[in-house]
């Protein structure tokens, strides 16, 4: 006994009349491309089943349930009226008895039933067998919180949304499909090795306007061979949601937190949101598990769209991982954090030889910084530039390493913007993190040409000392050597 369908979609039936005349079926729309996309990822066309027949006042034939023990996968296409359906409830239940004869539903992390959610409804109104399944929403809400579903009909965006839905979704049933590739002599699948890195990854669930960044990193990392988790939904009441979290991060060496412009839904029972939530608890699991690796992310430029964000991110400027970068720059990081390998012991700096400044500037100064390196260098100073050659990984590794081991850090502002200078104030708060265990001697901006009112706003802070002229950066580097002892 074999499997002679890969999937069957179950859906209801209303769900697939068009909106106005000549328009092809939401349903039908969607099988095609799903058809399409599979065929690519695998160079074979799938063999999808759906029951084109479906009608309010048809019996629930047996036709339908002798063929689920030869289907694979069950596609369930949540609606309002699929979940009021009896039909559509019998399809997944009468599949999971059938799935219990070959392999069962469940298979180590993953599931043979997959939940695409047309229209938004309720999770507490979700049919139990697919409640606590991460779903595939194709839809998104607009400002007033009313669904866009993802089609061609609505615009440009949301056929595009649709279309990178569908990859997402395709790539998923790929993976799932590549373990069916042989049977056992009783028709239970068996299930190939797949190239695993052995390495489980906690991605936090994040708010609605990262959804779509959050699937970019997902899949990449699925697509390194790393398991990703959650792989089901989180729990709407606390204290189950702590319990979830903390069960998961238990199993992985790296967790993920991506921060966005909305707070974010807070549980029933907790005064948090999910997000703040997540990060807390992988926090607690660091500081016990001294091995388990953490990162923070937020898009450059993040504008805050609530109060209680913006006191978030506030409060997220002095945390040690938190960065500050595109999404490539992100996925690079990642990339290198998981396949860091011990380090040689550091160098160690003699603690009497000359003071150490770091002096970081953007490499389109380095040829207006050069008059103050080498006044610095004819007054004492060992001075040290940013490293620009090398890969992203090395630049930032060196980074944090010159800010670990410096006496003095001088930020130059020549030809910069202001969200580069808040980067490296935001690194300068976070040197503990990076492993240094002393104070600096001195931190101080100094602000080259041109010199403009607005340079002026951005320069201006209590946390470094600001030289605009050459008798304010005499009196910084006197200061220094009177009291620069080691």
């Amino acid at each position: 006994m074999g499997f002679e369908n890969d999937i069957f979609i179950s859906y209801a039936h209303i769900d697939n009349q068009p909106l106005s005349e000549g328009q092809e079926g939401w349903i039908s729309d969607f099988h095609r491309a799903l058809e399409i996309r599979l065929a690519q990822l695998r160079g074979e066309k799938p063999k999808i089943w759906r029951d084109e027949k479906l009608q309010g006042n048809d019996y629930f034939g047996d036709t339908i349930v002798e063929r689920f023990p030869k289907v694979v996968l069950l596609l369930s296409v949540l609606s309002p009226r699929y979940v009021k359906s009896e039909w559509c409830i019998k399809e997944l239940q009468k599949f999971c008895e059938a799935a219990a004869m070959t392999g069962g539903v469940r298979l180590a992390e993953k599931s043979r039933i997959f939940k695409v959610i047309k229209t938004p409804i309720a999770r507490n109104e979700h049919p139990p067998e697919v409640q606590e399944l991460l779903g595939y929403e194709f839809y998104q809400l607009d400002q007033s919180g009313r669904p866009i579903e993802y089609s061609k009909i609505f615009g440009v965006e949301a056929e595009r949304n649709y279309w990178t839905k569908i990859n997402d979704l395709a790539y998923d049933i790929k993976q799932m499909l590549d373990s069916f590739s042989s049977h056992d002599d009783n028709g239970a699948a068996k299930q190939n090795p797949v190239a695993s890195t052995g390495t489980t990854i906690y991605l936090a669930e994040t708010t609605f306007d990262l959804v779509e960044e959050r699937n970019k990193v997902k899949r990449e990392l699925q697509q390194r061979g790393y398991v990703v988790l959650p792989e089901q939904s989180l729990s709407p009441y606390y204290p189950d949601f702590e319990q979830v979290v903390c069960e998961n991060l238990e199993r992985c060496k790296l967790s993920i937190h991506l921060i966005g412009a909305k707070y974010g839904i807070v549980p029933e029972g907790a005064d948090k949101s999910v997000v703040v939530l997540q990060n807390e608890l992988a926090v607690k699991h660091s500081q016990k598990s001294p091995e388990f690796l953490r990162l923070v992310w937020m898009p450059v430029g993040l504008q805050p769209q609530e109060p209680r964000q913006e006191e978030l991110i506030q409060s997220l400027q002095s945390e040690p991982n938190l960065l500050q970068t595109s999404l490539e720059e992100l996925k690079t990081i990642i990339k290198d954090k998981l396949n860091s390998k011990p380090q040689p012991p550091k160098e160690v700096i003699a603690e009497d030889g000359p003071l150490r400044v770091y002096l970081i500037c953007d490499q389109r100064d380095l040829e207006a910084i050069a008059p103050l390196d080498d006044y610095l260098y004819n007054q004492g100073f060992e001075v040290i530039l940013p490293l620009f050659e090398g890969d992203e990984a090395q630049v930032r590794q060196d980074h944090q390493e010159q800010l670990q081991m410096c006496d003095v850090v001088i930020i130059y502002c020549g030809n910069i913007q202001e969200p580069w200078l808040r980067t490296k104030l935001g690194d300068l708060r976070k040197i503990y993190g990076y492993g240094r265990s002393k104070p600096m001697l001195a931190k101080g901006i100094y602000m080259g040409e041109p010199h403009t009112p607005q340079k002026q706003r951005w320069c201006r802070t209590r946390e470094a000392q600001l030289i605009t002229n050459v008798k304010e950066l005499e009196l910084f580097v006197a200061q220094l050597i009177q009291g620069g002892q080691r």
